[in-house]
């Protein structure tokens, strides 16, 4: 398969418009990739400059160590599944999955045995002399899907193939192309908005925001130690809480004062927060690192219910310390009532600490072990 590599690639529009600022990535090898963020980000376009779609303004484009940026599309070696499947609705399945093999002049057997292969791939063996109109929303996608197999692409490019997609044939899909990803032993860069997509398919995920690239990691690299506010409050679901504290010294520890609370800073993490103390900051806390039940001692938040989500493994709970509000995790079998007066003990040292001005993570990673 391939290697490919954007070298501070830019997208400028008319207007000075900047779709994309100085993006550096690197996909390996047979690696998945996805490109995440918020709509207008920015990972659409650059999904588009891989494949030849869009011009690169600034920087290079190199696939297997070879300049890419004024090769045609069609001379990359690139397939792409695009959101709406876009297959020709007056032919059959198999002429679809054909056609691209039909223009390049493959023969017969050749583009029968592809096609073939790939139906049996995707279990669509049963459709091949059906038209679309015919087939639901999953199928066509994986009609779309074997489109792109059967031209054995250095590199497949997902453009959101799942936003069209109910809930629970979302999460099929996810799962086959996932499987597909394993079974191709193929390069494979995929765009979506859905962070859980991300999550759950990737091996490395790059985070977008306005056109710029916010961190790039490993699935739970980024949901244990992102690098800004904006990557904690995207990667998880519900996201992150933040709450703004301020950190104080009071009778030798290190105080977080949120108003209405007042919390102490972990062993662990206290150090580091000194150069904060009488400095305004966010403090972040996921929804699984909040305990209903203290033990002896613990510093909590005083909270009231304000909405309650039963989704059968856990009920989420929906807070608020009267200025701020915050999400929890909890067990089912806890009955809340709304308006009920609560205390919540964060687990501090699972704590994050973002500065109020970059929002920049204040707590850096652990060090690889050696």
């Amino acid at each position: 398969m391939a290697k490919v590599e954007l070298k501070s690639v830019s997208k400028v529009y008319d207007g000075a418009i900047r779709a994309v600022d100085n993006a550096n990535i690197v996909v390996e090898d047979k690696e998945f990739v996805v490109f995440v963020g918020p709509s207008g980000c920015g990972k659409s376009t650059t999904l588009r400059m891989i494949a030849g779609l869009e011009d690169i303004t600034e920087g290079e484009l190199l696939i297997d160590g070879e300049f890419m940026n004024d090769v045609p599309p069609k001379d990359r070696n690139i397939a792409m599944v695009f959101q709406n499947y876009a297959l020709y609705p007056h032919m059959t399945v198999y002429e679809n999955m054909a056609f691209g093999l039909r223009i390049k002049k493959v023969n017969k057997t050749e583009i029968d045995k592809r096609v073939r292969e790939a139906a049996h791939i995707l279990d669509i063996e049963k459709f091949l002399e059906r038209k679309p109109k015919a087939l639901s929303g999953g199928q066509r996608q994986r009609v779309a899907v074997g489109r792109a197999i059967v031209r054995n692409p250095k590199v497949f490019l997902f453009d959101e193939p799942l936003s069209n997609l109910d809930a629970k044939l979302r999460v099929q899909m996810r799962a086959e192309i996932s499987s597909l990803h394993r079974r191709l032993n193929a390069t494979m860069i995929y765009v979506t908005h859905d962070q859980v997509e991300a999550m759950t398919m990737a091996d490395k995920i790059v985070v977008y925001k306005n056109g710029k690239i916010q961190q790039i990691g490993a699935p739970l690299q980024l949901y244990h130690y992102p690098a800004n506010k904006f990557v904690a409050g995207f990667i998880g679901s519900p996201p992150m809480n933040f709450l703004t504290v301020t950190a104080r010294e009071e009778s030798g520890a290190l105080i977080l004062d949120g108003g209405e609370f007042k919390l102490k800073a972990c062993a662990e993490h206290a150090d580091t927060l000194k150069k904060y103390i009488n400095k305004t900051l966010y403090f972040g806390i996921r929804p699984e690192d909040l305990d209903f039940n203290g033990e002896a001692g613990a510093q909590g938040i005083p909270l009231s219910v304000s909405v309650i989500e039963p989704l059968g493994a856990e009920t989420t709970l929906w807070l608020n310390t009267g200025t701020q509000s915050i999400a929890a995790r909890t067990d089912p079998s806890r009955v809340f009532k709304i308006g009920e007066p609560v205390f919540f003990f964060p687990r501090m040292e699972k704590a994050h600490y973002f500065d109020k001005e970059t929002e920049l993570a204040i707590l850096p990673p652990p060090a690889p072990p050696r």
